[in-house]
This record gives C-alpha cells, sequence and structure tokens, in this order.
C-alpha cells in the first residue's frame, strides 16, 4: 500500500519507500527507511516536499492505517531503491570517534609521515620480490604499528593522506591504504583487537601478487588488452603463493590475498566465490580494495571524488556485503573527508572533519561562491551546530569546477 504524502504529515513509525525528486537536490541518498522523530525533524527541514510511504510497512495504530489506505490516490508502484550509504545514516549505529587528546591537525601530519614510509617499505617488499628473494613480512611489522596506531587516535586521517596518491606511486601506497581502510572498519564493526591487527597486515599485503606481474603491464597508463587482463587477474593467485612461502600462515591473510576480488554475487575472480564461502575479513578487504583504487589517481585513469565513490559503489547490487558496507559508509563518513559539496547557501566547501554524532553534518571548509562563481574568504563551519542555516544539498565533482589540488584547503 503505497501513498504518497507530504512531509509536513510525517510521523514517526512511517515507512519511507522512496524520496521524490533528484538525489542531488538533497542530502539524503534515495532509499527507504522507517522513520523516527529525528529522522522526520532531518526531511522536514530537508528541502524535500514529498514522500512515498509504504502503509504495509509502517509500524502504526490500525485505525491510522486504515484511514490512509482509504485516502490512497493510487500512486503507481515505484522501483524501491534502498542503498547502504542511506541506511548507514538511518540505523544510527555506533560511529567510531577520535581520541579527544589527539587534534586531527597533528594526526594528518603523521599521516603524511607514516604514508612516505608506508610506501617505501612496500616498494621495498615488492623489489625483494623481483630479485627472486620472496616476501619477508618482519619487515613491515614496525609500519603496521604505525598504521593500527593512527587509526586508534584519529580514525579518518591516514585514511584521507593515503588517498592522496599520485599514479607513479599508486602501487605501492594502495597497500597502506587499504590497510588502514581494514583497520578502520575492523574497530567500526567492534572486532577484538588481534582481529583488527589481522586485519590491517591482510590489507598491507593483499597485492602482493603484483610484484610478479610485467611492470610495462602494471603502469600501463592505456587500456589492458585481453590478454593483458588475463595476466593481471593471475595476481591473487600469486599473491597467496609468495605469502605461504614467505612463512605467512594466518589462513585469513592468506585468504585475503587470493580472494579480494571476488564478489558476493560469484562474479568475481579467482574462484567466483560467493556469500557464505567468504570469510568476514575477505569480504571486507573487496570494499576496502575497491573503495581506494577507484578515488585514487592510477595510470590510465583520475580518481573519483570519494562521496560520488561511495554513492557508486552502493549502486552495484549483488558486488560487495551490504551490512559491511553499510558499516563501511559509518566508518568514513558519507561525506568522506576531503569531499567537495554544495551547501544551502549556493557555496562550496570541502570536507575537512567528520561529526560522531551524525554522517549528515560534517565540519567543513567554505571557499566559493558557485552563484558568483568566485573565492570567498574561507571560513570553517560545523554543519551539525549550524541549524536551519546552512546544509548539503549535494556533492560537486572538482573537476567540474576546475579545482587542483583540493587537499591543500584541508592538509596541514
Amino acid at each position: 500500500m503505497l501513498q504518497t504524502v507530504d512531509v509536513a504529515e510525517l510521523r514517526p513509525g512511517m515507512y519511507v519507500h522512496k524520496l521524490l525528486g533528484p538525489w542531488m537536490q538533497h542530502p539524503f541518498w534515495r532509499t527507504s527507511f522507517l522513520l523516527d522523530a529525528d529522522r522526520v525533524a532531518e526531511l522536514q527541514d530537508s528541502g524535500v516536499e514529498q514522500v512515498v510511504v509504504d502503509l504495509s510497512r509502517s509500524e502504526l495504530d490500525t485505525d491510522e492505517v486504515a484511514t490512509r489506505s482509504a485516502g490512497e490516490t493510487g500512486q503507481a508502484e515505484a522501483d524501491r531503491v534502498s542503498t547502504p550509504v542511506a541506511e548507514a545514516e538511518t540505523e544510527r549505529r555506533r560511529i567510531i570517534v577520535a581520541d579527544p587528546a589527539v587534534s586531527l591537525a597533528s594526526e594528518l601530519s603523521r599521516a603524511r609521515r607514516i604514508c612516505d614510509e608506508g610506501r617505501d617499505a612496500v616498494e621495498a617488499m615488492f623489489r625483494e620480490v623481483r630479485l627472486g628473494r620472496g616476501v619477508d613480512a618482519g619487515h613491515v611489522m614496525p609500519l603496521l604499528d604505525e598504521i593500527t596506531g593512527s587509526i586508534d587516535r584519529h580514525p579518518t586521517a591516514l585514511v584521507s593522506v593515503a588517498r592522496l596518491k599520485d599514479a607513479d606511486s599508486y602501487t605501492y601506497l594502495h597497500s597502506v591504504a587499504v590497510s588502514a581502510l581494514m583497520a578502520m572498519l575492523a574497530k567500526q564493526l567492534q572486532l577484538p583487537d588481534d582481529q583488527v591487527r589481522e586485519a590491517a597486515f591482510g590489507g598491507l599485503l593483499h597485492d602482493m601478487g603484483k610484484a610478479m606481474l610485467p611492470v610495462e603491464v602494471l603502469n600501463k597508463p592505456g587500456k589492458l588488452t585481453e590478454e593483458e587482463f588475463a595476466i593481471v587477474r593471475q595476481h591473487p593467485v600469486h599473491g597467496e603463493r609468495l605469502l605461504r612461502d614467505g612463512g605467512i600462515t594466518q589462513e585469513a591473510i592468506l585468504h585475503i590475498a587470493r580472494h579480494h576480488h571476488e564478489k558476493v554475487n560469484g562474479a568475481g575472480y579467482p574462484q567466483r566465490l560467493s556469500g557464505a564461502e567468504l570469510p568476514l575479513l575477505t569480504r571486507m578487504s573487496a570494499i576496502c580494495d575497491v573503495y581506494d583504487a577507484i578515488t585514487s589517481n592510477r595510470p590510465y585513469k583520475a580518481g573519483w571524488d570519494p562521496a560520488e565513490s561511495l554513492r557508486r559503489m552502493a549502486s552495484w547490487q549483488g558486488h560487495f556485503d551490504e551490512t559491511l558496507m553499510k558499516s563501511f559508509v559509518r566508518s568514513i563518513g558519507i561525506y568522506p573527508v576531503g569531499a567537495l559539496v554544495r551547501l544551502s547557501s549556493e557555496r562550496l566547501a570541502v570536507v575537512v572533519e567528520q561529526n560522531p554524532g551524525t554522517l549528515l553534518a560534517p565540519r567543513v571548509r567554505v571557499f566559493y561562491s558557485a552563484k558568483l562563481r568566485k573565492h570567498v574568504l574561507m571560513t570553517d563551519l560545523d554543519l551539525a551546530t549550524a541549524g536551519d542555516h546552512e546544509r548539503i544539498v549535494g556533492v560537486e565533482s572538482p573537476e567540474k569546477w576546475g579545482f587542483r589540488e583540493l587537499e591543500k584547503l584541508w592538509l596541514p
């Protein structure tokens, strides 16, 4: 029983089937969810004028359901759109928070050093493999301590910095970034400390098989041929073998190396595993690996905006574990650090920090007037305390506006 309802008439207990209007015109990702009092208030303040309510899934009293059903206008059923990005906010589960004793600026500075050291350490491992000396995982244990320590202090600092890599350093910094993302997601899932560390270790070693690929294929700036792609698809198999030969015995880490390109619907590689055949850490690695890949500059393509990347990932049905995808969004934010957003005042801002209380209202740095098309005095704004005066109404493309090196606005 679907019915179009003005947002002014919404009440807790109603089940929103669909938000009407283009998703870029409001801060919500089009979805379906059960309303509580906070969500009603957010919708009524959002600029959304109407929604489609599913009375059969609403938790209203019998008389109210009957009354509303009788007045139903015959609205044709629309396609249900339910994405992990939106549900990450509506479920309002625990969001990991930073150590209040550590400022974001200081942790970002430390993260830059970790990335520099991490790139060198991973490159050294690749070099040893190419020289036929195998993987010495003990060489990166200090780096592993640095990565997990940074995630403990300020969860999004290292993952934000590690995303900023040029095409030449991509292969090595990708391993550092996936390690940090794995640790952050493991903490969001409240896994025990030893499993957080195992997740980070698996992320750090997940792509070692690429050391066995021809450099001209690995770093090719153009589209791969079918023959070249077949070579690349063998890197997970090479990776597991290298780690076993190097003395790695943890099955979870070996499984990540071999199966981080599998999909929950069985359409991945190398063995087309699906669902329950994929252990928790492997399903986590699939999300972390793809997110860093599509948000990074690679030899053959420029990275996507982080917020747009999450939206696209959430739309790929059957690719990821949806429950883990929601947890991933909660850990990194619907609008990750570095995302370019448009505010209700027609100003553009870059996200500089997450707010632990809400994924929809991060801290931003305003710097440009979209209406006047010129830079304005840079101002920091906490959207969680801005009330009705300012809110995010959409995500923007830095390329569209000609913004290069946007990270200079938020990196210390």
